[in-house]
């Protein structure tokens, strides 16, 4: 016994010298790129695998809303009225709404930061929200106190409300001039036959406010877009009776502004996979188009379980439509709107076709679609979407109306489904949508059109400008030219390759739907989709969430060498980048045969050499690292190796 103690005290002893030479010689190894990069720990609200919690709770809001659209002078004017649920765990003393038409007026914090010489979100200052009438009513009393700061909205309480089925019915009088230029998201168009308005952020809405950060109240400044509660919409919009109107929801009085002719036609439409007029392109302005000849009318629309509704109304319409088939016996009716300088085989005259196709895709592959309506609408917007209406270029034609139709009804599914916050993370509904876009351009006519999105390696020219900046970066803060990287391309990208080169389709698929299944019409944050898509994948992706999502490393691997070793080969690879990625070569043989090697990324958790032991009794020609050229790699000159 004594010996031994001995024994060990004298190999702690060589050790600590051991130790104490080489201590200025320690190799640094990579642990810190592998680990955990941000809280991702559950509570009950949200689980750490990614699912809402035993308590998970969202609060709730419900619209009735009557305007009228006087195309004189370019104005909507009506009242809306709100019952809001607060299902949260605490009371609240006020409630918090969002005013976006204010945006386009003089001193908005919107206009005050946009550059001298404008962006994309320019927008027009003679416009704002003109408020009366204003109450929020209680069980308890109602208050007529209201605060309003720029874009934002604070009506305030009589008592505080409730926690855990809270109601309190806010009401008030609205109107606002319609912008011509509303930040590429609304306005107006003046066409041959009439004035096209495209109408959105047009009412006082709730803010969300969330387990995460409480009340959601950053001003709309212009990139960042939306966060929204789910409820129950009705929708009464009167104008002109020359004037067609479409919106979000159900319409639930054709009878009554529709002619018997197109009553027809949309019951013909109903069953018809091919495209069938509405409003032919010869009856666009002529008495024939419209249910009455003077006056106005009131076109009323229902929709449930939405975070938004949108509209647009024209005499200039024609309008078309075909059956949406959605799965399980549903069916839906893709519909399309737009003018005569709009119509032909290479415009808009395949609006619903693509409009069709893209939904059917998505609901087949993803999730059911929801709505029984899908309605392109032909405006001066190049593209934005909204849940079951989508407002695009009138210019657009061919690849670019695919693409642009395909992008904006994609986004049903993220954010309208799946309801993330815009504002903050711009890169889980736009980078989401440009991911499932690529799929859906394949698809489509057997690719007609080629994928927008492309290969992650045409990124490369972003990924090493030395004023790039991350997918983490604020939507309003990121620099214009830089936008279109940031929230679209590269998210799209990394998820590409997280389904075609890390996780593979099966996981990756098994992992994605799951996510969507489980936060439908529900807020989830970024930290419940990388949770999620962890745990049902089985893989621990943190070294892949930081470095691409939540860094701006790059990826640069290479082939250092192969050498003959022990009648084998070693096949000595690096990792000259920031984030570390699984490796797989294409070992090709003298004899023109080939075989694969895949390297799990744990092999960079040491350092950034690995040296693989390849066994075989052939000679090797040649090696390619990234075969399929699936990965973003910034350097392509090291990816191969030739026989001297």
């Amino acid at each position: 016994m004594t010996y031994f103690k001995n024994s060990i005290l004298l190999g702690l002893l060589a050790v600590a010298c051991s130790f104490s030479i080489s201590a200025q010689e320690a190799k640094p190894d990579n642990q810190h790129l592998f680990d955990d990069f941000s809280y991702r720990k559950g509570n009950v609200y949200r689980t750490a695998s990614g699912k809402p919690g035993p308590e998970y709770w969202q609060n709730a809001a419900d619209y009735d809303l009557e305007v009228t659209l006087d195309d004189k002078t370019h104005s909507v004017t009506g009242r809306v009225t709100i019952k809001y649920t607060n299902n949260s765990p605490e009371t609240l003393d006020f409630i918090w709404l969002y005013l976006e038409q204010n945006r386009f007026t003089q001193n908005s914090r919107g206009t005050l930061t946009t550059p001298i010489r404008g962006n994309r979100y320019n927008g027009d200052v003679e416009g704002g929200f003109e408020l009366a009438n204003v109450s929020a009513q209680t069980k308890t009393g109602t208050s007529s106190k209201y605060l309003i700061t720029d874009t934002r909205m604070q009506i305030f309480l009589d008592q505080p409300l409730e926690a855990k089925g809270g109601e309190v019915t806010l009401k008030m009088d609205f109107d606002f001039k319609v912008p011509v230029e509303g930040m590429d998201r609304m306005g107006r168009l003046d066409t041959k036959e009439g004035t096209i308005y495209a109408i959105a952020q047009w009412y006082p809405r709730v803010a969300v406010f969330d387990d995460v950060v409480g009340w959601n109240t950053e001003p709309y400044l212009g990139a960042g877009e939306f966060y929204c509660e789910y409820g129950n919409f009705d929708v009464k919009i009167t104008a002109s009776a020359n004037q067609t109107v479409v919106c979000s929801g159900v319409l639930q009085n054709p009878k009554e502004v529709l002619t018997n002719t197109q009553q027809k036609r949309f019951a013909e439409a109903e069953k018809s996979d091919a495209t069938i007029y509405i409003i032919k392109p010869d009856e666009v302005g002529t008495p024939i188009s419209q249910a009455k000849t003077r006056g106005t009318q009131t076109w009323h629309f229902k929709m449930e379980n939405t975070r938004d509704v949108a509209w647009a109304a024209s005499s200039a319409f024609i309008w078309d439509a075909a059956r949406m088939d959605l799965g399980n016996g549903k069916t839906g009716l893709a519909q399309s709107v737009y003018p005569i300088e709009s119509d032909g085989n290479s415009a808009w005259s395949r609006s619903t076709e693509y409009t069709k196709e893209s939904v059917e895709f998505y609901s087949e592959t993803f999730f059911p679609y929801p709505y029984h309506n899908a309605i392109n609408v032909a405006a001066n917007v190049g593209g934005m979407e909204y849940p079951g209406v989508s407002f695009c270029s009138f210019e657009s034609t061919n690849a670019d109306l695919w693409g642009v139709t395909d992008h904006e009804f994609g986004h049903n599914w993220f954010p309208m489904i799946v309801g993330s916050n815009e504002r903050r993370y711009p890169w889980m509904d736009e980078g989401f949508t440009t991911f499932i876009n690529h799929y859906s351009s394949k698809a489509f006519n057997n690719g007609e059109y080629p994928s927008a999105t492309g290969s992650p390696r045409n990124l490369v020219r972003y990924l090493t400008y030395d004023q790039r900046e991350g997918i983490d970066t604020s939507p309003d803060v990121a620099n214009a030219r830089n936008l279109g990287y940031t929230a679209y391309y590269k998210p799209a990208a990394g998820l590409y390759m997280l389904r075609e080169y890390i996780l593979g389709a099966e996981r990756f698929d098994n992992a994605f739907k799951s996510y969507i299944n489980y936060w439908a019409y529900k807020h989830p944050q970024p930290n419940d989709f990388f949770n999620h898509m962890e745990n049902v994948a089985g893989e621990n992706l943190s070294y892949f969430w930081k470095g691409w999502f939540y860094g701006n490393g790059n990826i640069d691997l290479g082939i250092a060498s192969v050498e003959a070793y022990q009648d084998n080969y070693l096949l000595t690879i690096e990792n000259s980048g920031q984030i570390p990625m699984p490796v797989e070569l294409l070992v090709i043989y003298t004899d023109a045969t080939t075989e694969n090697v895949s390297l799990p990324v744990e092999i960079w958790q040491r350092g950034n050499s690995w040296s693989h032991l390849f066994k075989t009794d052939k000679t090797i020609q040649r090696v390619v690292l990234d075969p399929n050229k699936l990965l973003a790699d910034i350097n392509i000159l090291n990816d191969s190796w030739n026989k001297p």
